[in-house]
């Protein structure tokens, strides 16, 4: 969702002023994309993507450093890479896109995770903690879409269309937990695309 202008700019002075008493590396990154306004962090996902040449959606520690560097990131070398090690939960020396821009993003306020809930709730018609096909039929109108219209596509496969829209960008089951819900109206899965 995009920032009106007032917005942005309230946003960029108010991260302009917390950077200078900050002194946690991940909270100053995040000031750091936040001081561009509301796309900062989704443009540093897509520098990183861009780093990314094997397409791994990792990052080594040289790919980090190059991504920090141009999108102008100010940050020392030893902070940057004590910064990756924070990010490198597991040790392996690469940094997983989705978990760095989950780590990054600040969290969502408590009014818009129980708007996002409430919806989860909506579509999750049995109950169970995850949406399917089944949950989608009598909550979901395919009707109007372009493509079942034209008889390019099923219902099913238009529910699977709208599913696969909100599920792990690896793992596409056909099945939505609560938890790829909450991270897609966060930011994570539109951030990196």
């Amino acid at each position: 969702m995009a920032g009106t202008s007032r917005h942005d700019r309230e946003m960029a002075i108010s991260a302009k002023k917390q950077l200078a008493n900050c002194s946690d590396p991940i909270e100053r990154l995040r000031l750091q994309c936040l001081a561009r306004g509301s796309a900062g962090i989704k443009g540093l996902g897509r520098t990183f993507r861009i780093m990314d040449d094997d397409n791994s959606r990792t990052l080594d520690m040289k790919e980090f450093l190059k991504g920090l560097s141009d999108y102008g990131v100010l940050i020392e070398k030893e902070e940057a890479m004590n910064l990756f090690q924070q990010f490198d939960r597991d040790g392996s020396g690469l940094i997983d896109f989705d978990e760095f821009l989950i780590t990054l993003r600040p969290p969502m306020s408590n009014a818009r995770k129980e708007v996002v809930l409430q919806a989860f709730k909506k579509l999750d018609k049995t109950g169970d903690g995850v949406i399917t096909i089944e949950d989608l039929r009598g909550v979901y109108n395919v009707k109007h879409h372009p493509k079942y219209r034209n008889g390019e596509w099923t219902e099913d496969q238009v529910f699977r269309k709208f599913l696969d829209s909100f599920d792990s960008p690896d793992d596409k089951d056909g099945k939505v937990t609560k938890e790829e819900f909450l991270n897609y109206y966060s930011g994570v899965s539109a951030s990196i695309d």
